[in-house]
C-alpha cells in the first residue's frame, strides 16, 4: 500500500502556507517587474514610433495603453472568480488573499482604460462619452470593482469577507462576456475586435507586433503588483493576529 503520509505535498498545498508564499513570491517578484518594465519599454517605443494610421492618424498610438488597459480590466476580474472559487470550493487560504489585493489594482485599470477610451473616442466619435453596450458594461465593471472593495472594507469578520466577496465576485463575472462580444451582439460606436478574431488579426503587424508586447508588458505588471499587494495583505493579517493576541495576553 502506498504510504499517504510520506507522499510530497503538491503546489497548490505548498503555497497554502503563508511562510512559503511569502518566500516564493519574494524570489519571484523581482524577475516579473524587471520583464514588465523591458517589455513596456519595447512594446511602447515601438508604438509610439510607429506610423500613423491612414484613418486615425497620430491618434491611434493610444491604442497601444488603451487596449491593454481594457484587457487587464477583464483579465482582473476572472482572476479573481477563480481565486473565489478557490474560497468557495477548495477553501484555499490564500484565495481570499488574492481576490482582496486584486481589486484595487482592478478598478486602476478599469478606470484606466475608461479614460484613455474617452481621449481616443472624442477625436474619432466628437465625443467623449456614449452610453453604448461597450462602454457602459465597462463602466459597470468599475462599479462592481468599487462595490468589492467596499465590501470587503466593511466586514470585520475575515470568514464573512470572503464569503460574501466570493459570491459577488462570481454573480459579477457574468458582465465579462457582455464586455467582450456586446460589439458583435449590438449596434455600437466602439469598433469591432481586432485582434481576437475567428479569422486573425485585422491589423497590420505595425501595429500588432507593439501592442502584444506592450499587453504583455502590462500583464507581467499586473501579476507583479498582485504578489506585492498579496505579500501586503498576508503581511497585514498577521500584524492584526498578533495584535489581538498580545491584546488577550495583556487581558489575562
Amino acid at each position: 500500500m502506498t504510504d499517504l503520509s510520506a507522499a510530497k505535498p503538491s503546489r497548490l498545498t505548498i503555497l497554502a502556507n503563508p511562510t512559503r508564499f511569502l518566500a516564493l513570491s519574494g524570489k519571484i517578484q523581482p524577475w516579473l517587474y524587471a520583464l514588465a518594465l523591458l517589455a513596456l519599454a519595447v512594446g511602447l517605443f515601438l508604438g509610439f514610433t510607429a506610423p500613423p494610421d491612414y484613418q486615425q492618424g497620430a491618434t491611434v498610438q493610444i491604442m497601444f495603453i488603451h487596449v491593454p488597459f481594457a484587457w487587464i480590466a477583464m483579465m482582473a476580474w476572472t482572476v479573481m472568480s477563480v481565486s473565489a472559487l478557490g474560497t468557495l470550493v477548495w477553501r484555499h487560504p490564500l484565495a481570499d488573499v488574492a481576490v482582496k489585493a486584486a481589486a484595487p489594482i482592478g478598478a486602476v485599470f478599469t478606470a484606466l482604460s475608461l479614460i484613455t477610451g474617452s481621449i481616443w473616442g472624442r477625436p474619432m466619435w466628437g465625443t467623449w462619452w456614449v452610453w453604448d453596450a461597450r462602454l457602459t458594461s465597462v463602466f459597470i465593471l468599475f462599479l462592481m470593482y468599487l462595490g468589492l472593495i467596499a465590501l470587503t472594507r466593511a466586514l470585520d469578520d475575515p470568514g464573512k469577507s470572503a464569503k460574501a466577496a466570493a459570491i459577488l465576485v462570481l454573480v459579477g463575472f457574468v458582465n465579462i462576456p457582455i464586455i467582450k462580444f456586446s460589439v458583435d451582439w449590438w449596434n455600437t460606436l466602439h469598433q469591432p475586435a481586432s485582434v481576437l478574431r475567428p479569422d486573425g488579426p485585422a491589423m497590420p503587424a505595425v501595429f500588432l507586433t507593439p501592442l502584444l508586447i506592450s499587453a504583455i508588458g502590462f500583464t507581467l505588471l499586473f501579476f507583479a503588483l498582485h504578489l506585492t499587494a498579496m505579500r501586503t495583505e498576508v503581511l497585514r493579517r498577521r500584524v492584526a493576529a498578533l495584535s489581538r493576541l498580545a491584546a488577550r495576553n495583556a487581558e489575562a
